[in-house]
């Protein structure tokens, strides 16, 4: 796995991918090499028009690439329920379900459900869109779920399981990020749990990109209006950080190899994790507690309304 790279990717012709936030930064350069593999890929983003100056992008690096735009708004369990009913009109099968976009670092707002936001769009909006296309995941013949992760998860003790949203104690942005990384991977692991337990050929994995710089920073800063916040990101992302490109390669190695397994983790090489190529790395005690896992689990479908794979 030295060194690897996109030029390492196997042949992809006949899968078909869902990449959620494709429009920009790791679901973009996903998308893209997913594409040029020969792979055919679902644009699920919030926007028409972002979505398709990507789609625009793509074709030109990969002329003849195999797009197709679906709205989707992760904060918005409506609008996954819509994807996901669309989707299975349109598509009889999926290989690959990336759970690529995300939030970090917001102030206080809720989604349309009112679940904190990040809590809301990183983790159940994902758990929700997994278990609406979990019946097309199985027909494929060796399907994937691809969550992306962070080392932001080391951030937090543990989940909260009795204020998930926030409603009573004081908010902290930052943990509620950390706490939804973390809520990532106890999804990745648990989901796995159950897959093998129903004898499924899918697998669940995850991934993180290290520091990549992308605008997952700034949106914080300028929900806040900060200017000075938007500067100091703006500063590590340039001073610090990686690029997409190279923060793409862990979920695209995790995505594609063939010698990927459910439940591995993988991740840059370098700087504590924070640069590099990928390779299979670990994660800490709490994103391995299978007592924690399974109560997210079942709190999960309890705020969502969606169930599946039950134990």
């Amino acid at each position: 796995m030295s060194h690897w790279t996109t030029a390492d990717m196997p042949d992809l012709k006949n899968k078909l991918a869902v990449v959620t936030g494709a429009n920009s930064g790791l679901g973009f350069h996903t998308a893209l090499e997913l594409a040029r593999n020969g792979a055919q890929v679902v644009l699920a983003c919030r926007g028409r028009e972002k979505a398709e100056s990507a789609m625009n992008a793509i074709k030109v690096a990969v002329p003849g690439a195999q797009l197709e735009f679906m709205a989707l708004d992760l904060a918005d369990l409506d609008s996954i329920a819509a994807f996901a009913k669309a989707f299975k009109a349109r598509h009889q099968k999926l290989d690959i379900l990336h759970n690529n976009a995300g939030v970090m670092a917001l102030p206080l707002v809720r989604t349309k459900q009112g679940f904190e936001m990040q809590i809301g769009t990183n983790h159940l909006g994902h758990f929700a869109l997994a278990g609406l296309l979990l019946d097309v995941l199985l027909v494929a013949s060796a399907a994937r779920v691809v969550s992306t992760a962070s080392l932001a998860h080391n951030w937090t003790r543990s989940m909260d399981f009795g204020d998930l949203n926030w409603e009573r104690k004081r908010y902290k942005k930052w943990d509620a990020y950390g706490k939804s990384k973390l809520a990532n991977l106890l999804f990745t692991y648990e989901l796995q749990r159950r897959l093998s337990k129903a004898g499924a050929r899918a697998i669940s994995v995850a991934a993180h990109p290290g520091y990549a710089a992308t605008n997952l920073q700034t949106a914080g800063p300028t929900m806040e209006k900060s200017a000075l916040g938007r500067m100091f990101m703006r500063m590590g992302n340039a001073l610090l950080a990686q690029s997409a490109e190279m923060g793409a390669l862990p979920q695209l190695y995790a995505a594609s190899m063939p010698d990927v397994r459910g439940g591995d983790y993988y991740g840059p090489d370098r700087m504590g994790g924070n640069r590099g190529y990928p390779k299979k790395v670990g994660s800490n005690q709490a994103s391995r507690d299978e007592d924690s896992a399974r109560r997210l689990w079942e709190l999960s479908e309890k705020l969502t309304g969606v169930r599946y794979l039950s134990e």
